[in-house]
């Protein structure tokens, strides 16, 4: 298990990490979302051990991954701003990593065959989306029990994102291995990810099983002959209201069943019930930090 107690990180005047605690479990795919310069990124070299925090601490396994080195063979980061030395290629990388992870040479050459990559040709050559795929035959490669992956699937075509989440399930099946992705590709995440965590402000301000949460969020539209504004609706934990003519849109967090009666008992004229995704998730939660309905 993951856990993230208390931890702070600045850089200069600027703090990123304000007290984050967090805990992921075993064998678990978390979605780590967030706007541009949450936070995301430093989360990420953080748990893997590269950044010496102001406070707090993180282990994995019950071991802390900036100060024990050993704990850190069994986590790999695929960073979002790539950085290969120059002239590497993908058989020098190799070389590479082997000095440092117990890289599973038959999981190797299926990942190249798979991700169509030849190992002799220089990196610099390849372009943004091969560039992450060498990344990505490492990361499955080397079977770290703890895989980070920032904006995972960016640059990738959507053939090579079918492929690797399905690459990415099967090593989550046959192995106790967690993965925590961030990414701004929500619809992405929804489809793979089993619990998720919004940070912003430098603290993760919602977590938890994203088929769980969803379910008790839910978007209803509802008419009326009369005039209706957002603080007729007090009474519910409002998350987002939009008025457009006599219909009105509103996403409210609770017990959908409970929530679907007391709204009849405003005697609508239509009362439909939506689905909320992930990426409108994270937007009226964000929303309603911020103090605004639409």
């Amino acid at each position: 298990m993951l856990v993230i107690n208390g931890i702070s990180k600045a850089f200069k005047d600027v703090k990123v990490l304000d007290n984050l605690s967090l805990k992921v479990d075993d064998a678990s795919v978390f979605g780590l979302v967030g706007v541009n310069g949450a936070g995301k990124s430093t989360l990420l070299r953080s748990i893997a051990g590269i950044y010496h925090l102001d406070a707090g601490n993180i282990s994995f396994n019950g071991e802390d991954t900036y100060a024990n080195p050993l704990i850190r063979k069994d986590i790999f980061l695929v960073a979002d701003d790539l950085y290969y030395p120059f002239a590497a290629t993908i058989k020098s990388l190799k070389n590479f990593y082997g000095q440092f992870y117990a890289l599973d040479e038959e999981a190797y050459a299926k990942y190249l065959k798979l991700f169509r990559l030849d190992p002799l040709k220089p990196i610099a050559n390849f372009s943004k989306g091969m560039k992450r795929q060498v990344a990505l035959v490492f990361a499955l490669a080397i079977k770290p029990k703890l895989l980070l992956l920032d904006e995972a699937f960016d640059g990738l075509d959507p053939l090579v994102r079918y492929t690797f989440k399905k690459t990415l399930t099967d090593l989550l099946e046959d192995q106790s291995c967690s993965v925590i992705i961030s990414s701004h590709n929500l619809k992405e995440l929804e489809n793979i990810c089993d619990s998720y965590g919004i940070l912003e402000d430098g603290k993760i301000e919602d977590y938890g099983n994203l088929m769980e949460n969803k379910a008790h969020i839910n978007k209803y539209q509802m008419a009326f002959n009369e005039d209706k504004r957002a603080e007729d609706f007090a009474d519910f934990e409002l998350l987002h209201f939009n008025k457009l003519g006599k219909v009105i849109t509103l996403v409210i967090k609770g017990d959908p069943e409970d929530v679907y009666h007391r709204l009849k008992a405003y005697n609508p004229l239509i009362l439909d019930v939506l689905n909320v995704s992930f990426e409108e998730l994270f937007i009226y939660e964000i929303e309603k930090k911020e103090g605004r309905y639409e």
